[in-house]
């Protein structure tokens, strides 16, 4: 059985647990029935290590929630990196220890970048052989295998990536096909594929892919989704303010289920029965107030789900 969740926004919380108590709260009175917590929006890790008096002040912070919780690291950690590949690997370890810590069975990474959005306004577009591409891969799977291995009872769940105008392809899980050979090649049970409905939309015109067929080709790998909405857009990295944006249908954008075009209707009716994990809205902090609707129109795709489900096993003739 599904159960609906949704983010804590760390910008919104910015390490201070009183907001984090009170948007806990909030969720608790609409009914949620899962949270996904940014480790890095509570202060949990320190310069590659897991800070222990922050992490006591979060177990008392949630010790009075009956909440399922997932772990999403921090945005910027990439196994790809090089220059600084043992603060990686050592963020990484400590985004582990934390899941396991508060009870969470799933972590959220971003999957691997051959190039970093924090790079992108700095440097022109970067050209990557596939030589190099398939050394950073190689990197990155041989990292997962180790952690994974190292840290059996969580679940590594490896996010899809929106593209961007003019740096893609930065990202290789900007294309699902790549991102479920990614998980085919670590070949470890508790590596699987987070699917992000948000991104693949986006990612889906930017490439001009079939949505639908993707997330059938990618199924069987999904352990956790992310579900928000937008219309498909692209931007260029540097576009982050959303009230120029969404108006014109770009970006990003984060919204209530059914305030934009993703399908995820019919994402779902493919996702589900065979999908068991949990379905985390992610939605932006200007929504906060908008998540009890976002909540109701997700319940209601669910419903319809279900009720045509039921259709067509009564439906179907009786040998």
């Amino acid at each position: 059985m599904v159960k609906i969740g949704s983010k804590i926004d760390e910008v919104r919380i910015d390490g201070r647990l009183e907001s984090l108590r009170k948007d806990l709260d909030h969720y608790a009175a609409m009914g949620i029935e899962a949270v996904e917590l940014p480790v890095h929006g509570l202060d949990a890790i320190r310069n590659g290590s897991l800070n222990e008096r922050r992490m006591l002040e979060i177990l008392d912070s949630i010790k009075n929630y009956r909440f399922e919780y997932s772990v999403h690291a921090p945005n910027p950690l990439n196994l790809m990196e090089y220059e600084e590949e043992a603060l990686h690997i050592a963020v990484f370890r400590a985004s582990l220890e934390f899941t396991r810590r508060i009870g969470a069975r799933v972590l959220v990474y971003h999957s691997g970048r051959f190039f970093t959005e924090e790079t992108f306004p700095v440097k022109e577009k970067q050209l990557i052989t596939p030589s190099q591409q398939n050394s950073l891969l190689e990197r990155e799977r041989r990292h997962l295998l180790a952690l994974s291995q190292a840290f059996p009872d969580i679940t590594i769940c490896m996010e899809n990536a929106r593209p961007y105008l003019f740096h893609s392809p930065y990202c290789y899980a900007e294309r699902l096909e790549l991102l479920k050979k990614q998980i085919e090649r670590i070949d470890r049970p508790n590596v699987k594929a987070n699917l992000d409905v948000g991104h693949l939309h986006m990612a889906a015109r930017f490439y001009g892919y079939d949505t639908l067929t993707g997330v059938e080709d990618i199924r069987s790998h999904i352990a956790h989704m992310h579900l928000h909405d937008n219309f498909g857009g692209a931007v260029y990295s540097h576009q982050k303010q959303q009230t120029h944006q969404i108006p014109f249908g770009k970006g990003d954008s984060h919204m209530p289920v059914g305030w934009g075009s993703v399908p995820i209707a019919d994402i779902l009716s493919i996702a589900l029965p065979r999908y068991e994990g949990l379905l985390m809205m992610e939605l932006r902090s200007r929504y906060f107030n908008s998540l009890g609707e976002s909540k109701e129109n997700l319940c209601s795709i669910l419903s319809a789900i279900e009720s045509s489900r039921h259709r067509r096993i009564a439906a179907a003739p009786f040998y």
